[in-house]
């Protein structure tokens, strides 16, 4: 089936590997496959925020997590201040880091005491 034409607002799309997509979807299929343009990658560490442009974006739909309209409105009353990317980034990996390791230590207590499975992978929490 063809792509289906859609012209919306600004919309916040979260991916399987966490992250977070702000974009106009454009368009989308079957598959939940969509296209956004103006599209920007939001990190976020404490009361900042930084995007890093990537324009036109294809997403394969088995990567969305969450699909949602931005209300504009709202969105400039939020009290986050923007800041460099290449400034937030470090912060934004160590943060990903430190909690990958207390998933893992979730992880092995489950399967140590509680006899839970190890299988699974990134993103399979969802």
């Amino acid at each position: 089936m063809p792509f289906h034409r859609h012209n919306s607002g600004k919309m916040l799309v979260i991916l399987r590997d966490g992250r977070k997509l702000h974009g106009v979807l454009r368009s989308y299929d079957q598959f939940a496959n969509l296209v956004l343009e103006d599209t920007v990658e939001r990190i976020h560490h404490g009361d900042t925020f930084a995007e890093n442009w990537h324009g036109l974006f294809l997403i394969r739909g088995e990567n969305v997590v969450l699909l949602g309209e931005i209300d504009l409105d709202k969105e400039d009353d939020v009290p986050l201040r923007q800041v460099d990317y290449r400034l937030l980034e470090p912060y934004v990996k160590q943060d990903i880091e430190q909690k990958k390791q207390r998933d893992d230590a979730k992880s092995k207590v489950l399967y140590d005491k509680k006899g839970f499975c190890k299988e699974g992978g990134e993103g399979d929490g969802y």
